[in-house]
């Protein structure tokens, strides 16, 4: 992962940050999968799943990411500790890459960790499974699996 000389920062947050100041994001940038998985390999950022642990355990999951679940259960009841629960497991010191189904939850936990003060906090686009297709199911044209990246599942 490259990153620019004088700020150390990867160019893949500098182009990220760049386009959600243009694009008038409420929080620091959106990063495609291959992008996040870098990052969170060379130790340049936090990947976060946000999904529920039922779908982390039954769907899979990207080995070393830390969980914090948006919502929680089969409802997808919100959970009210997110921001403190984000906060505390992942820290400040590296950015934090927030991953769920589709790249829609995360982008609503990114907003609202924004705006509780994370200053870094960037969401994974297409999300795990990625989008649904016309036969409304998912994994068939974009996503982390689909991309071929790492995930393990219990």
């Amino acid at each position: 992962m490259s990153t620019d000389t004088l700020t150390q920062e990867p160019l893949a947050l500098q182009r990220a940050r760049q386009a959600a100041q243009a694009e008038g994001l409420p929080y620091a940038g959106r990063l495609a999968p291959r992008d996040a998985w870098a990052l969170g390999e060379a130790g340049q950022a936090v990947l976060v799943d946000v999904r529920s642990a039922e779908e982390r355990h039954f769907v899979g999951h990207v080995p070393g990411s830390l969980h914090v679940a948006w919502a929680t259960g089969t409802a997808l009841t919100r959970n009210p500790r997110f921001v403190k629960e984000l906060d505390t497991k992942a820290g400040r010191a590296k950015p934090l890459l927030l991953l769920c189904r589709s790249g829609k939850r995360s982008a609503l936990a990114a907003e609202a960790a924004a705006k509780a003060g994370l200053p870094d906090v960037f969401n994974v686009l297409e999300g795990f499974e990625g989008d649904q297709d016309g036969g409304q199911q998912r994994g068939h044209f974009n996503g982390w699996r689909f991309h071929g990246l790492p995930w393990v599942q219990d």
